[in-house]
Order: structure tokens, then sequence, then C-alpha cells
């Protein structure tokens, strides 16, 4: 067969035997162009099924490096990969899984900068992220260029999956992310997976599903979720397909600051200190309570000496807080102490600081043994 050569034929023969795919799909996925952004929880799966598939040629885009914690759900890397670039060992594992295909690994952010560039060179668009302003830049990025995108998401228990911005036979294109979300959410209500934590087997579920929708839009075959977003819940192992609506008014006309779009500035700025300021008032005994926002594992691993009152229990427990002297809040990146400090500003503290950064930030500047999981 032309476009297979004899060690293909083998390698992929449960493919060329299935009716509808057979050896025309085969030689469509060797000629496809893949750009899947990140290669954590969503990208291993995707970039192991995609790899053993046959796909072409696969660009990894991640400028984060392998930590134990990614471990419990990143099934591309093991301890030996520890501290290297995501991308280039995803690239080395998959390269030894499949000798027949091209990997690009590229140890850069997906930014405003490279987006369209190197969207342009794809056939099709796989978002792994978990952060609005990514997904946003992709989505925009892939609309001004034309170019199918399967979106995923995870968080806690429960998962998602689409196909935006599909070709479809009359010409047109199918809805994207923003006929769903024209905008995002408050970024103090949406913590990703690192705040808000993750079941270890769901972006295996989520990534091979989009996997399977990049493996039916490239290789032409039975009816990729096109117009539908498919919700799952691992917790149950129930799920549901709702219909997107294309809205006419939605228009993307170029890409934007995304950092911003998601993450606009408050209007009343948020009281904080710096982890070195922090320091230093511990140095010289100035008055302060710290009171960590965490849950109690995270408090076992790494933490500050402060009070543990956990955001579910802080409305509860705010007498424990005091009035008279000024009240540090802090939790792992400073996301969840921001939105506690709003939360107990509306009830009257006007004493309170959130701590930028959180642990990770202590971790870097202060104490670089610290554990920051």
């Amino acid at each position: 067969m032309e476009g297979l050569n004899a060690a293909e034929m083998k390698r992929y023969a449960r493919h060329l035997a299935i009716p509808g795919f057979g050896p025309e799909g085969q030689v469509r996925l060797k000629q496809s162009r893949v750009l899947v952004i990140g290669a954590g929880g969503l990208g291993s799966p995707v970039l192991l099924y995609l790899t053993a598939a046959g796909v072409g040629h696969l660009t990894i885009v991640d400028f984060d490096r392998v930590e134990m914690s990614n471990l419990q759900r990143q099934v591309l890397f093991t301890e030996a990969d520890l501290g290297q670039p995501k991308a280039e060992a995803a690239a080395n594992h998959l390269q030894r899984l499949n000798p027949h295909i091209d990997i690009s690994a590229i140890v850069a952010p997906f930014s405003r900068e490279n987006a369209r560039d190197l969207i342009r060179q794809a056939d099709l668009v796989i978002d792994g992220t978990d952060n609005f302003p990514t997904r946003y830049l992709s989505n925009d990025a892939c609309v001004l260029e034309g170019k199918p995108l399967v979106y995923g998401s995870i968080y806690r228990f429960e998962g998602q999956v689409s196909v935006f911005n599909l070709l479809r036979e009359d010409g047109s294109r199918g809805p994207n992310y923003r006929d769903i979300f024209p905008t995002p959410p408050p970024p103090e209500l949406v913590p990703n997976c690192a705040e808000g934590g993750v079941l270890g087997v769901l972006p295996g579920i989520i990534g091979s599903m989009q996997a399977n929708e990049a493996i039916k839009v490239l290789a032409q075959i039975g009816e990729p979720l096109d117009g539908k977003l498919y919700l799952f819940d691992a917790a149950t192992l129930l799920s549901r397909t709702i219909k997107i609506v294309k809205h006419p008014e939605v228009a993307i006309g170029h890409l934007i600051d995304y950092e911003q779009f998601c993450n606009p500035a408050p209007a009343k700025p948020l009281p904080s200190v710096t982890v070195k300021e922090l320091a230093e008032w511990r140095q010289q005994g100035v008055p302060h309570q710290l009171i960590d926002v965490r849950e109690p594992y995270e408090y076992e691993i790494a933490n500050l000496g402060g009070r543990l009152i956990p955001m579910a229990e802080l409305s509860g427990r705010s007498s424990e807080l005091s009035k008279e002297t000024p009240v540090v809040l802090h939790c792992r990146s400073g996301q969840r102490s921001a939105r506690a400090v709003r939360q107990l500003q509306e009830g009257g503290f006007q004493n309170l600081y959130n701590l930028e950064g959180g642990i990770l930030a202590w971790a870097e500047a202060i104490d670089p043994q610290m554990a920051t999981y």
C-alpha cells in the first residue's frame, strides 16, 4: 500500500482491519501534523495514543519541568525524568515507542508571540493545559488560522471534551470555546488542578477521549464532538452531552493580552505582603498572626508555622482571627488566600493581608529546601 511501508503495515494491522478506517485512514494519520499544547496530565495520554496510532508528526509545546507531584497522573514520565523539560522527556519516550514518526519538542511557553506560527503549521491542535489564558489563546489562534481544536478540561472528578472550530462539509466552521464561555470566570472562583486537586486516572480518561477525537478528525471516521460538549464525572461514572450553539456576535479579530483578559485587576487593590516582607516581620518581631487556609494534608507536607484554618472552615472560625494585629493569610500560591481575604473583608475585617505567591514564593525566595509538592 502506497504511503505505508511493510513495518508500518504490520504495526498498524489492527487499524487496517477496521471497516471504514483501513489503509486510507492510516495514511491520513501518517500525513497529519498535530500540535499538542502541554505534556502534562492530559498531554501524556494524548501523546501516547497519537504516537502509537501513527500520527506522522507531533509537535509538543511545554515550558515546564517534571516534578515529583506530576507522577501521580502524568504517565509519560518516571522518577528518572525529574527536573527535565517535559517536552524533551516526552519526545524521548515517545520516539522509542514509535520510531516511524517525527516528534518535535519546543521548550517554551505557548504565547501570543508564537501561537499563530505554531498553529499554522499543524492540521489539528490539542489543548492539554489547565489554565484559562492558554485556553482562550489556543482557541482564538485556531479560529484565526482556521484549524480545529480538540479541547479537554479536568478538575477533581470532572472532565470535559469537545472539538472546536471544525470545518464542516458546507464550508462553515463549528462552534468554538467562546461560544460556550465568551468571557472567563473570575480567577478567584476557579482554582487549577494544583489548588483544587485532580483524581489521578481522570486525565487518562479525558486525554484518551481527546486522542480519540483527534484520530476521528484526522482519519475522517466516526462523528467528532463538533457542536457538542461531553461532560464526565469519574466519581459516579455518569456522563452527558450538551449542544453548543454558535453565537454570531462572538467575533475574534486578533490575539489579545490573555493574562489581563483572564485576570483583570480588581476594582479595589488587595492588601498584601511579599514573602520577603513577612520574613523581615519575623526577624524584627513585628506583631502579626499567620493563617494557613490550605488543607491539613498540605500543611503536613510544608508549612510556615501559621495557624491552620482550611478555607471551608474559615467563616465558622473567624473568631480565631486577631482584630488587633495584622493577619496574614496564605496558601500554596496566593490564590486561595486572596479569596479568603476578600471573603473576610466582606465580614468586616480590615486588618487582613494576602501573602503574595504563598508557599511557592517562600520556597523560591526564602527557603529553597522547603517542599512545594
